[in-house]
């Protein structure tokens, strides 16, 4: 809104001044910032790096910064969270899942900004949505084990936040279609995932159910540990036992056996989850809401094998 000339001199009199502006007078001006906060249940899980590399891919371009919040998978920390955000007038949030508490759902829908709820699959979101059903991938999962031959399959899990437990429940459903659930196979912990964690509960497992033949693990760190507590026990992996993750993190290619997984699009909902939050901030009489749901693939490596293959 001024000449060339001007805008320079004002440009000159803020770098000598070393001027930074006030977000929160803007934001009474303006009646929004230039903010959007991101609630990830985790900085130190691998999974939310590749979503966070969407994120700020998407974002590189724009004039809207990022706020990142870790609600370390505690809804009640959520909660205070989400009204920490609110009161600083962002111009959008991107909450991890859909399982809030009622308190923290009923301020995002009274938000006075969009909602993009990532990482899952539901019915019924507050603004607008994109993931992966958890729960499908993990049938899938648990078809291809018994498609593999495999008829004594177990569930390794961590942690257990409400995305794991879908995991859970697809597998258990899957086997529940054919008559082959047996609950004593199913061993969870709430401690954070990690490979040690996964050789101690493949452990566990093995002293409990000894002719166990199969183990879908929440995740790729799980299975890791199992691959390696296998080895060091001389199983015959994929011959006598299948193991299965789920992520597609980067290491499970290059494991030996390479591990089977569910590969799930983290970028790609880090990416185009703050592009429909984008345009539905700059669009707002068009962007009425949306709910979008991306696959999710399983990846056949060695640690699981084909009934027509030569081990089987």
């Amino acid at each position: 809104m001024v000449s060339d000339k001007v805008r320079e001199r004002v440009l000159a009199v803020v770098e000598r001044l070393g001027y930074v502006p006030d977000a929160a007078a803007s934001a009474l001006a303006s009646k929004r910032t230039d903010l959007i906060g991101l609630l990830v249940p985790s900085l130190t899980n691998n999974v939310f790096a590749e979503v966070l590399r969407g994120i700020y891919d998407a974002s590189e371009d724009t004039p809207f910064n990022v706020q990142i919040v870790n609600f370390r998978y505690s809804p009640l920390k959520e909660e205070q969270l989400i009204r920490t955000l609110l009161r600083q007038k962002p111009a959008g949030l991107m909450v991890t899942g859909f399982d809030q508490t009622a308190e923290a759902r009923a301020m995002l829908e009274g938000a006075d900004c969009r909602v993009v709820q990532i990482m899952d699959s539901g019915d019924d979101p507050v603004d607008l949505s994109i993931g992966f059903s958890h729960y499908a991938s993990a049938v899938d999962a648990t078809r291809h084990l018994l498609a593999c031959g495999y008829r004594r399959p177990a569930f390794l899990g961590a942690r257990m936040d409400p995305r794991s437990q879908r995991r859970l429940a697809g597998f258990t459903d899957a086997l529940k279609e054919t008559g082959m659930f047996d609950p004593t196979r199913i061993v969870t912990t709430p401690q954070s995932s990690s490979i040690g964690l996964g050789t101690q509960l493949f452990a566990d497992l093995i002293a409990r159910r000894p002719d166990t033949d199969a183990i879908f693990c929440n995740n790729d760190d799980l299975a890791a540990g199992v691959l390696l507590e296998a080895q060091r026990r001389y199983f015959d992996v994929p011959g006598k036992l299948g193991v299965c993750g789920f992520n597609d993190l980067e290491f499970s290619r290059h494991l030996n056996p390479g591990l089977t997984t569910i590969a799930t699009p983290r970028y790609d909902v880090g990416r185009r989850g703050f592009e429909m939050l984008r345009t539905a901030i700059d669009t707002p009489d068009e962007a009425q809401g949306g709910k979008v749901d991306l696959p999710a693939q399983l990846v056949e490596r060695g640690s699981t094998r084909r009934l027509d293959s030569p081990s089987a």
